[in-house]
C-alpha cells in the first residue's frame, strides 16, 4: 500500500500545476451512459452502467491527479480524515472545476458529521455535473440526517429522474415515505 509521507504534499502544488486538463464530468462517453442508465433494467447491465460513469468520473487527464484522489479516497476510507481532508483540499484547490474531489471531499465532510460543508461540496459538484447521482444522494441522506423528510423525498425522486432504477434511491424514498406517513397519523 501506498504511503502518504510529509514529502509527497511539498510535491503536491508542483504535480498538480503541471498540467490543466479536462475534468471528469466533461467526457463526451457520459451522454450515451446517462441515456442507457435511463432504458435499462437489467441488474447487471445497471451495474456496469453504473460503474462505467464512476470511472469516468473519477478519470482525470492528469495520471497524478488521479493517483491523488485514490490516495485520499484509501485515507478516508481508512479514517484518516485530516490526510484525506489535505490531499482533497489542494486538488479542489488547484483543479476546482474537477467534479468529482468535491463530491469526495462532501463525502468526507459527510463521515465527519459537518452537513453544512457537505452540502456546499455538493452543491459544487452539481454546479459542475448535475447528473451526479452520488452527489444527489448524499443530499438526501444529509436532509434525512437533519429530519427534512420533505427535502430527502426530493432528492430521491430528482436522483429517480437521472437514474430510475437505483435500488439504493427506491429503498430510501420508500423508508421517506413511510416516515412521512407515520408523522401523519
Amino acid at each position: 500500500m501506498t504511503t502518504l509521507r510529509a514529502s509527497h504534499f511539498l510535491l503536491l502544488p508542483l504535480l498538480l500545476l503541471a498540467t490543466a486538463t479536462l475534468a471528469d464530468q466533461t467526457d463526451p462517453q457520459l451522454d450515451e451512459l446517462f441515456t442507457r442508465l435511463q432504458l435499462t433494467e437489467e441488474p447487471a447491465q445497471l451495474q456496469f452502467i453504473e460503474n462505467s460513469i464512476w470511472a469516468i468520473w473519477m478519470s482525470h487527464d492528469n495520471a497524478d491527479v488521479e493517483r491523488l484522489l485514490t490516495i485520499a479516497t484509501e485515507r478516508m476510507n481508512a479514517r484518516r480524515y485530516s490526510e484525506a481532508m489535505l490531499v482533497f483540499n489542494q486538488l479542489i484547490e488547484s483543479f476546482p472545476d474537477y467534479a468529482e474531489a468535491w463530491n469526495k471531499r462532501a463525502t468526507l465532510y459527510y463521515m465527519l458529521g459537518d452537513f453544512e460543508a457537505s452540502m456546499a461540496d455538493i452543491d459544487a459538484t452539481l454546479a459542475l455535473e448535475p447528473r451526479h447521482f452520488g452527489a444527489i444522494s448524499g443530499q438526501g441522506l444529509i436532509y434525512i440526517q437533519q429530519e427534512d423528510l420533505q427535502r430527502a423525498l426530493q432528492s430521491f425522486q430528482h436522483l429517480l429522474t437521472i437514474h430510475p432504477n437505483s435500488r439504493s434511491a427506491l429503498n430510501n424514498l420508500e423508508m421517506i415515505e413511510a416516515a412521512i406517513q407515520r408523522t401523519m397519523i
